[in-house]
């Protein structure tokens, strides 16, 4: 590392959240222009950022220095409860000098989240013995315990614990940590911290605790400050900094406040030198699939992939006679195919792994959905009962999902029952073992409206000024406050005109995109080879559940694979409408083997009558199916597709459903391309469409015709130019006109930049159709589903009462004695669930039940208050059910 005036080693990122205020990409250009050698990243208790620190460094050329300010419990990091006058953690700041560091502070953060969490991720003294190798310590700000000694007076103590954090860092991996920033206190600590190293012979570094950026920023802080700890700006007891003195100061600022300590300033050159953490990038490390003995994951893939396309095979002849023999070869052809693709890609394991928690659910009787993405395209997929749509009879492209030049990470989407998805996951984690699984990270930004009324609390400006000035930003999609002010002229007069107005948009600008909390990722799953440990630190989230500290690339980044688990509410919709037919018909129909062409769903659709139906249920879709009344499956993928933004500005579909109805011609931009884009009526809908085209066209391999697809959804000019050639080049060796090769090219650039992928548009097309049919044969049964799944959302129950009234489904009120805790049907009615009555919460209906069942039917109200748990049937509850008439048909006594 070329030699230097100074090293920040004490600086939290935004990932301290709602402490620091220092984005990276801000950091690494001050750093750049400071001309800083290398740069320390020591957020508060966590390792949130390494990743993300650890690339940006590189890229600007600086040496990343990963560390943390750990908390450091005063006893054993498992005792959970306060003491008198003690505090419950201390800081200490923890820096990898190598890859055995970076490990070691990875199983300490980690700990600390999973064992010694009491308000704040703990470790001990315990833990720091056990892995203090590889790791430099400094003692920290006025939080550490050495100052914190120091401030009371207690000189032996601090000198104490001096000793004892040098037995445990030895060979010279411990420094007293010394800060200059107008802090009364601090210079109190300073003196202290002098004395010991004199008297220890300890050395000394010089560091800033950043906090901020820029000195003007402090302000925009000390509300963070606030915003973190529900305070405003006026309490004069919050928490705060005395100072505005801790943000990122210049090499020269730090040796003329350290002019008098040099060797301070110096300290934070040798310790930079002394770290040297390499982590490496973009390995990917497969989870550990255990064949039966005898076989490969190659081998074991191949055999299962056979027979299922077999038994696939067998039940679409038994349900279509007239299913052709001949067309089995091409079944078998396009199996091979990709099982070529996917052994030699290295794939085998990760198809396995996902097959073995599909085929864990569907024992189960837990709800799986027919596919999403890409993967429905996949042939193999469908073999393993991964997915439940046949590739082959939609055009489904397996290249679209994986393909030998990508060679990227199969990413294979599942789709559980949103209240069965947890079962799934404790399988999972206990299949592969618990430190070999977690659920990923994600956080929550300081969003353009939500930042604004975050820094309205903190500077205590009533409650309705906030909303309004809030209100003013317009509602699009992830827009900042600085293209609201361009956008809403009345922000931006408010802004100019009222100082108030000003300070607060000020702010809000200054905190806006800072992440506000940590919280689960919906769906994304890691199963590692390896203990997670061993490359990423984990953290509790907040239902107890254990999730990987780094985001989903980050993740990714470290060679960990992600494996998608999502709940689908529709999937619980479907599972509950054929439980109720059972209970009401006997037996239920098997969606598995539903004919895609019945009448009354088709009917159902063309009148738009779609509430609850799938993807279908906003007023502009319901529009779109009247006018264009689709008759077939194809229809229903179509839809799909062109029901989004770009299509619908872009005027496609109109032209699609006036074509459709024969109210303009259907015109293809080249005959050979009939057969590709009739099903869409002549227009480029699907990503899919366009790799055929290049592929029929210009003579693409499939791999190279995704390679297109993908340029086409970025629209990069460069990328876009050199395309265009290859596929002229490509058309004039197949004779097609230049002219006509270029004019097909735009079509492509202009429609394939809306391209839908088709897989995921036909698997999602199957999930509509399923609960299209069921509302069409059960109406009844469909709607006490429908409203059973709707009961915490008391609109939206109403919203569906109002659509059973208009069908002539009568749905009776709550009955103390003859509701149950969901809808349900009797005789050919639907009865009122307990769950969704106002204040009726699970302990309640829990008691209300257990009554019923001890004792038989409620006799009157007095009866029932004598009966039941009062401690869990209150009086809101009570009155509530009052209200709803649930004592109605009771007597009075």
């Amino acid at each position: 590392m070329p030699h230097a005036p100074f090293v920040h080693l004490h600086l939290h990122t935004q990932y301290s959240l709602l402490d620091g205020e220092i984005r990276l990409k801000d950091l690494f250009q001050k750093a750049q222009g400071f001309k800083l050698p290398a740069l320390a990243m020591t957020d508060h208790g966590n390792l949130f950022g390494v990743v993300d620190f650890f690339k940006q460094a590189q890229q600007h050329g600086i040496k990343p220095i990963i560390g943390c300010e750990v908390y450091v419990a005063p006893g054993s990091r498992f005792q959970k409860e306060t003491q008198p006058h003690q505090e419950n953690a201390f800081h200490l700041v923890l820096l990898c000098k190598d890859e055995k560091g970076y490990r070691n502070l990875v199983h300490l953060v980690t700990k600390a989240y999973l064992e010694g969490f009491y308000y704040k991720p703990r470790i001990d003294l315990e833990l720091l013995r056990e892995h203090h190798k590889g790791l430099i310590a400094l003692t920290a700000c006025l939080h550490g315990e050495i100052p914190y000694a120091l401030l009371k007076g207690d000189v032996e103590r601090a000198r104490s614990k001096a000793q004892e954090l040098r037995e445990i860092f030895d060979q010279d991996r411990f420094y007293l940590e010394l800060q200059k920033n107008n802090i009364p206190e601090q210079e109190i600590v300073n003196q202290g911290l002098l004395e010991i190293s004199r008297e220890l012979d300890l050395p000394l570094v010089a560091t800033n605790d950043c906090h901020y950026l820029t000195q003007e920023e402090a302000r925009a802080h000390d509300v963070l400050l606030c915003i973190q700890t529900g305070k405003t700006v006026d309490d004069p007891n919050r928490m705060r900094f005395s100072t505005d003195q801790l943000y990122l100061k210049s090499p020269e600022e730090m040796i003329e406040l350290f002019s008098d300590l040099p060797g301070a300033i110096e300290n934070s050159i040798r310790i930079a030198d002394r770290c040297n953490l390499e982590l490496t990038f973009g390995h990917s490390h497969l989870p550990r699939f255990v064949p039966p003995q005898g076989e490969t994951m190659d081998t074991h893939l191949k055999n299962r992939a056979r027979s299922g396309l077999e038994k696939r095979l067998a039940a679409k002849e038994q349900l279509d006679p007239a299913f052709p023999p001949t067309r089995y070869k091409e079944y078998r052809e396009r199996l091979e195919r990709e099982l070529e693709v996917i052994t030699s890609t290295g794939f085998a394991g990760y198809f396995l792994v996902v097959a073995d928690y599909v085929n864990y659910a569907k024992e189960k009787g837990i709800a799986v959905g027919p596919g999403r993405g890409s993967g429905a395209g996949s042939l193999v997929a469908y073999s393993l009962e991964i997915t439940d749509i046949d590739p082959l009879d939609y055009g489904l492209i397996f290249e679209r999902f994986l393909n030998v030049e990508r060679k990227e990470l199969p990413d294979i989407d599942v789709d559980f029952c949103v209240e069965r998805r947890d079962e799934v996951l404790k399988y999972i984690a206990e299949k592969y073992g618990q430190e070999y699984v977690a659920q990923i990270i994600t956080f929550g930004k300081m969003q353009a409206r939500a930042v604004i009324r975050d820094v309205g609390r903190a500077l205590n400006i009533p409650y309705g000024e906030v909303d309004k000035i809030a209100k003013l930003v317009p509602s699009v999609l992830n827009i900042t406050l600085s293209d609201a002010l361009k956008m809403e002229p009345k922000l931006k007069e408010l802004k100019e005109s009222d100082p108030t107005v000003r300070e607060l948009l000020t702010i809000a600008e200054a905190l806006e995109g800072l992440p506000r909390h940590a919280s689960t990722h919906a769906a994304g799953v890691i199963i590692a080879p390896q203990p997670i440990t061993d490359s990423v630190p984990l953290y509790k989230g907040p239902k107890g559940e254990i999730l990987t500290q780094f985001e989903m690339k980050a993740v990714q980044d470290m060679g960990l694979i992600k494996f998608d688990l999502l709940g689908l509410n529709n999937l619980t919709i479907i599972q509950y409408a054929l439980q109720k037919i059972e209970e009401t018909h006997g037996r239920p129909p098997d969606l598995s083997k539903l004919t895609l062409d019945d009448q009354a769903t088709y009917e159902l659709l063309a009148r738009g009558d779609t509430t609850g139906v799938f993807q279908l249920e906003s007023s502009g879709m319901k529009n779109l199916l009247i006018d264009s009344r689709p008759k077939n499956f194809e229809d229903l993928i179509a839809l799909n597709a062109l029901y989004r933004p770009g299509p619908l500005n872009s005027g496609m579909v109109k032209d699609y459903v006036k074509r459709k109805h024969g109210e303009v011609p259907v015109e293809f931009p080249h005959p050979l391309l009939e057969g590709i884009l009739k099903e869409t009526m002549g227009i480029i809908v699907y990503q899919e469409q366009v790799m055929q085209i290049a592929a029929l066209l210009a003579d693409y391999s499939m791999g190279e015709a995704d390679t297109l697809r993908k340029a086409m959804g970025k629209k990069i000019p460069e990328v876009m130019a050199k395309q265009r050639t290859r596929f002229l080049e490509g058309a004039k060796k197949k004779r097609i006109d230049p002219k006509k090769a270029d004019d097909i090219f735009d079509k492509m650039e202009k429609f394939g930049g809306y391209g839908f992928n088709k897989s995921h548009s036909a698997a999602y097309a199957l999930i509509t159709y399923q609960t299209a049919y069921l509302k069409a044969h059960y109406p009844l049964e469909f709607m006490v589903a429908l409203m059973t799944s709707k009961m915490g959302n008391a609109s939206e129950v109403t919203k569906c009462i109002a659509e059973c009234r208009e069908k002539g489904l009568v749905v009776l009120p709550p009955d103390v004695n003859l509701s149950a805790l969901d809808f349900t049907v009797v005789e050919d009615k639907i009865r009122f669930g307990l769950a969704a009555v106002k204040n009726v919460g699970a302990g309640a209906i829990d008691s209300i039940i257990e009554a019923r069942k001890k004792e038989g039917p409620f006799k009157s109200l007095v009866d029932f208050c004598r009966r039941v748990d009062l401690r869990r049937v209150n009086r809101r509850v009570v009155e509530s059910l009052i209200k709803c008439g649930a004592f109605d048909s009771l007597g009075q006594g």
